[in-house]
């Protein structure tokens, strides 16, 4: 079993209670500080892409969150990667529906039918 610190502890009892003030600074209901994760920008920004497809995120945020990962160093290839990474647990049918938001954001055009 992994050791857990003090905080973390903590953190994870406030979330799971629901203390908005845990929620806030923890998972923020606004955009979280990076440093608060413990993750490099490049894979905050893939897990926030995750995040979108696990959600059904609406497009928007896909034309929002797509071009700040490219900014972060994040490649279309880490993106796809992303997909194949979560399609087990989130299903393929919220990947197959994440696909077109994503190649739209990356500035492609949608297949056609037939192609």
């Amino acid at each position: 079993m992994a050791t857990v610190t003090k905080e973390t502890r903590r953190t994870l009892s406030g979330i799971s209670s629901g203390e908005l003030d845990m929620l806030e600074s923890a998972v923020g209901l606004r955009e979280i500080d990076l440093e608060a994760t413990g993750l490099d920008p490049r894979t905050f920004a893939l897990v926030k892409i995750a995040a979108l497809v696990a959600l059904d995120a609406p497009p928007a945020s896909y034309a929002w969150q797509v071009p700040n990962a490219l900014a972060e160093g994040v490649t279309p290839e880490d993106i796809t990667g992303v997909l194949r990474a979560i399609a087990p647990q989130v299903g393929g049918p919220k990947v197959v529906a994440a696909a077109p938001e994503i190649m739209l954001a990356l500035g492609l055009a949608l297949p056609r039918a037939g192609e």
